[in-house]
């Protein structure tokens, strides 16, 4: 049999680290045969992503990602665990401790230029321990930065080279924590270079393992992001994304409720206050979300003739597909506690004694937590 013989060279996409194809244009890892000349090919997906902001599906599921994270505990590293500190507990990967295996973990809260200046660096490291606590991780070190900003990616680094002792690096996160952002601050601090990785608010931007060599043969080994079903991300239309998720300082809202009194967070959550004397309530959310007041009485009507229009989002073209709200009951028993919406933000109760109930689309969790703030 003649003719030309078949390389066994495989091409990685710079973006994603999934592997290039050039036959099947809706799968994974597709670039055009042109592209493969360049220096680094970068596939199509990731390509769109970066010009043009737009996403394509992708066919990995739970389980994929899952075998990934099984991996991590056959390996000698340091472990980076990356929080979306906004969103704590929806991002915090709970069952971690049981992959990593006896590796370190270093937890490092990202996005804290969100959060109101009012937040206090000490005090929310400190929160981000008990909590870890609470969920079975003890890690070595917590740290806060600013991916986006470029606030305190020295000291992430510091801490990585102090707590990864000459080994590899492997870096876990849930989808939209900004674990790439984190990751593109990094090689630039390492090497000059600019965003190397693609980055997006789209849940699951990285595909399969990506290595950046380090000076001393070591690898810092960006992994997929997992996805969280229990999320808000995961209900509402990616065009919306961008509004729901806050992307500027939260500007923290203050209501004084009298008892029986409800509040819309557009058409995605509500909050009944039932019971407990005049009470002060503070939303801490996207600033771009609207909160409305209105009768507990009245609340049931007021949904469901305007959810879609000025309870948005979701969009009127949702309103078909998107899940029934669920409610949770909870009685306030300590001062200063929030009531936490997976994705969304939260209500902080300042006093003890409050009955609430509240309302998060089928699938999305809420939970009570000690204040952050």
């Amino acid at each position: 049999m003649g003719g030309p013989e078949v390389s066994e060279l495989t091409i990685d996409c710079i973006g994603c680290g999934v592997e290039i194809q050039t036959e099947n244009k809706e799968g994974i890892g597709y670039a055009p045969p042109s592209s493969l000349e360049k220096e680094q090919v970068i596939c199509q997906r990731c390509f769109r992503l970066k010009h043009y902001n737009e996403v394509q599906d992708v066919a990995l599921t739970d389980d994929d990602f899952l075998k990934i994270l099984n991996g991590l505990g056959q390996v000698d590293a340091l472990i980076v665990k990356v929080v979306d500190i906004v969103d704590f507990n929806g991002s915090f990967l709970h069952g971690l401790h049981r992959f990593v295996g006896k590796n370190p973990v270093l937890l490092i809260g990202n996005k804290s230029d969100i959060l109101p200046h009012s937040a206090k660096p000490n005090k929310l490291i400190n929160w981000m321990k008990y909590e870890a606590k609470q969920h079975g991780l003890k890690p070595v070190d917590v740290l806060l930065c600013s991916a986006e900003k470029g606030h305190h990616i020295k000291e992430a680094l510091a801490a990585i080279e102090q707590y990864r002792k000459g080994k590899d690096v492997y870096i876990v996160g849930c989808t939209n924590v900004g674990k790439s952002t984190f990751i593109n601050r990094i090689i630039k601090e390492v090497t000059g270079e600019e965003d190397v990785i693609t980055t997006s608010q789209f849940p699951g931007t990285t595909l399969d393992m990506i290595e950046i060599p380090l000076d001393d043969g070591q690898a810092i080994i960006d992994t997929p992001g997992i996805i969280n079903r229990d999320q808000m991300a995961h209900v509402i239309n990616k065009k919306d994304l961008k509004h729901v998720m806050p992307r500027k300082e939260m500007k923290p809202k203050i209501f004084q409720l009298n008892e029986e009194q409800t509040l819309f967070v557009g058409g995605l959550a509500r909050f009944d206050y039932l019971s407990g004397g005049r009470k002060s309530f503070t939303c801490y959310v996207s600033n771009e979300l609207e909160i409305h007041r209105t009768k507990l009485e009245k609340a049931d009507e007021l949904y469901s003739r305007h959810r879609g229009e000025m309870l948005s989002p979701p969009r009127p073209e949702d309103i078909e597909s998107f899940p029934e709200l669920v409610r949770h009951e909870f009685m306030i028993k300590e001062e200063k506690m929030d009531v936490v919406f997976s994705g969304l933000g939260w209500i902080t109760i300042n006093e003890k004694g409050a009955k609430v109930a509240a309302y998060a689309p089928k699938g999305v969790s809420v939970l009570v937590r000690k204040s952050l703030i």
